[in-house]
């Protein structure tokens, strides 16, 4: 038996970008920012930040679009997958990705206006919450 899970908390690096597959299926990719802060034998305060690439598919995709801005705390839950591709020089390129299968949104909504709560008349509890499928589309690009 073995298990592939992640469970993240941390913000948004930049805005979501979406994309949308031939087939019409969206994707959203977004870095994650996880940070830890401890205080070294010197006394001084340090803070570790490690980026994680994020991939939204579906559902998840359009609320990423619609809702998450540059700094928005997240709670993404999924599996980790790394992969490789040639790029254009031929270059062997690899990758290591979150394939989240789910995400809240965490701390206090905006007062700015940019990701208020969605206006499907639903209570604010269901809002934060997205149980959206989002497993992977047949027609993957790579």
């Amino acid at each position: 038996m073995s298990i592939n899970k992640v469970m993240l908390i941390g913000n948004a690096g930049k805005d979501p970008e979406v994309r949308y597959l031939e087939s019409g299926v969206p994707v959203c990719t977004l870095p994650l920012a996880t940070s830890e802060t401890y205080t070294n034998k010197s006394g001084e305060k340090v803070t570790n930040t490690e980026w994680h690439n994020i991939v939204l598919w579906r559902g998840l995709a359009e609320i990423a679009q619609k809702y998450v801005k540059k700094g928005t705390q997240l709670y993404i839950e999924g599996k980790i997958r790394s992969r490789s591709w040639d790029d254009k020089d031929g270059n062997k390129r690899y990758t290591t990705e979150i394939i989240a299968d789910s995400m809240q949104l965490l701390g206090r909504k905006p007062d700015d206006g940019h990701a208020a709560a969605p206006q499907e008349n639903k209570p604010a509890q269901e809002a934060d919450n997205f149980p959206v499928s989002n497993e992977p589309a047949d027609d993957l690009p790579f």
